[in-house]
């Protein structure tokens, strides 16, 4: 989570700026021999904030961009400091003193922002220097990678999730079974052209690493020998709409287009559309993450006379909504584990089938299935490492201590937390300093919303816009990461 730093950096700058900016307004304008080097300053800034926010989008920056990073986050705590320091000293305007001793006072209290101004200047220039080596020193290194890394990627657990054999699966049945009845019962609301058309579509919404892929699957599997033609396809978070299109048509038509260039996205969509015309089909789209996305993809399903199935899985809220305003459709709340189910995936993976946990091992056990709050991910991530430790009172109470904190660099969860990351990733960047500001409350606490969303107004992640106060914004903001559910 290397990129979560970076949109730290770009938290802390944010304010910085904006302090500058005001030194640049009216009220400051008498300081005419620092506008200029607060002028340069502030544009210096600006075009590192832009690189920050660029490199906040890249889940794996290099190491020596995270140096200049930490650099540069160190250094505007530096400039806030030195900024309010000076913006303190000078006050806010020149009175005219009335009588002698307030003449004295007022002679001294010049004498005072003179040599403010003076050290402001000074510190000015020092920071402007320190950011350009800083700056320097990055590029200077940088230029002399004259290699590349190959990285081992890390296996997408949902890409092995659904080669798991349904009797392996935790808790799968009930909402198997529920799926299968949305698909199945007919909706009143519906129109009796739609009723003749049979096109029924489930959205199953959740947080990453619920099992909504596993599910879907699962579903798929047991259905998809009714109908004639049928398809698996994920989306992911940056796709590539051509190659989906043709995944989509070679599994339909059973033939090999995935590796063809032929056919634009109309051209294919077209394809799709004349050959499912008349035919019982049933597909599944899997993890799809804006709406643009899966206006595209509806776009190939053509609503006719046979009975036609369809499943779609996102972590969207926003989606889920599109998708069954599309279609007939019917919204599915993922649950997590409850501590049943979430007791028996954590034992099957740790203990032999004749093999029960120690009684000195329960209560530390049940400590740690409350930390993973029936994310069966999580469950089998944490599990596994467990697999490979000592079965010892005192290694289970390091483990339970390191969940959210040394776990994330341990080889063992790195498929959680990649799968858990794609959530930070996919947000614009003044929701992820948003989020990440919630790692300074301690865990377990409770966090009161008005609080929280005057502290970033405080921090200056939010300001007001347009016909928005601040505090409007901030409420949307958290209404944001809560539909997304990520808090």
């Amino acid at each position: 989570m290397e990129a979560a730093l970076v949109s730290v950096a770009t938290g802390v700058l944010k304010p910085v700026i904006g302090k500058l900016t005001v030194l640049l307004g009216n009220e400051y304008k008498r300081f005419k021999t620092v506008r200029k080097e607060i002028k340069s300053l502030t544009n210096e800034l600006a075009a590192m904030e832009a690189f920050l926010l660029k490199m906040s989008e890249e889940e794996d920056p290099d190491v020596q961009d995270k140096v200049w990073m930490n650099e540069v986050r160190e250094l505007s705590y530096d400039m806030e400091d030195a900024i309010d320091d000076f913006m303190q000293s000078i006050g806010d305007k020149d009175e005219k003193p009335d009588g002698f001793i307030e003449k004295i006072k007022n002679s001294l209290g010049k004498l005072g922002k003179m040599k403010a101004h003076r050290r402001i200047g000074k510190e000015i220039q020092d920071l402007k220097k320190q950011i350009k080596e800083v700056g320097e020193r990055n590029a200077r290194y940088k230029g002399r990678q004259t290699f590349t890394s190959t990285k081992n990627e890390t296996v997408d657990p949902r890409a092995l999730a659904i080669f798991e054999h349904a009797s392996n699966l935790v808790g799968i049945d009930e909402p198997k079974a529920e799926i299968i009845k949305l698909l199945a019962q007919e909706d009143v609301r519906a129109s009796t052209q739609q009723q003749q058309q049979q096109l029924k579509i489930v959205s199953i919404v959740g947080s990453g690493g619920m099992g909504k892929t596993t599910l879907a699957n699962q579903v798929y599997k047991e259905l998809k020998g009714q109908y004639e033609c049928w398809a698996f396809v994920s989306v992911s978070r940056n796709p590539d709409m051509a190659n989906i299109l043709r995944t989509i048509l070679s599994e339909v038509a059973k033939k090999d287009y995935a590796t063809t260039e032929a056919g634009n996205i109309q051209q294919l969509i077209s394809e799709i559309i004349d050959f499912l015309a008349d035919k019982r089909y049933f597909v599944v789209v899997d993890d799809i993450w804006d709406v643009d996305t899966w206006d595209i993809i509806k776009r190939a399903f053509p609503a006719t006379s046979s009975t036609i199935r369809i499943i779609t899985t996102t972590r969207m809220n926003s989606v889920t909504h599109l998708c069954c305003s599309s279609f007939s459709g019917h919204i599915y709340n993922i649950r997590a584990l409850d501590m049943v189910h979430s007791r028996q995936l954590f034992h099957t993976r740790l203990f032999k089938s004749d093999e029960d946990c120690p009684s000195y091992l329960q209560e530390i056990s049940k400590q740690i299935l409350k930390k993973c709050d029936g994310l069966p991910l999580a469950i089998i991530a944490i599990s596994g490492l467990l697999a490979n430790t000592e079965k010892t009172k005192v290694l289970w109470n390091q483990v339970k201590d390191s969940i959210g904190h040394a776990l994330e660099r341990n080889p063992s969860v790195e498929g959680m937390m990649k799968i858990l990351s794609l959530s930070y990733f996919d947000l614009p960047p003044y929701l992820k300093i948003c989020l990440l500001y919630l790692s300074m409350y301690l865990e377990d606490s409770t966090i009161e919303k008005e609080d929280l969303i005057r502290r970033w107004i405080a921090e200056g992640f939010i300001h007001r816009e347009g016909r928005y106060t601040a505090y409007e914004l901030g409420e949307r903001c958290f209404n944001e990461l809560l539909n997304r559910g990520l808090i």
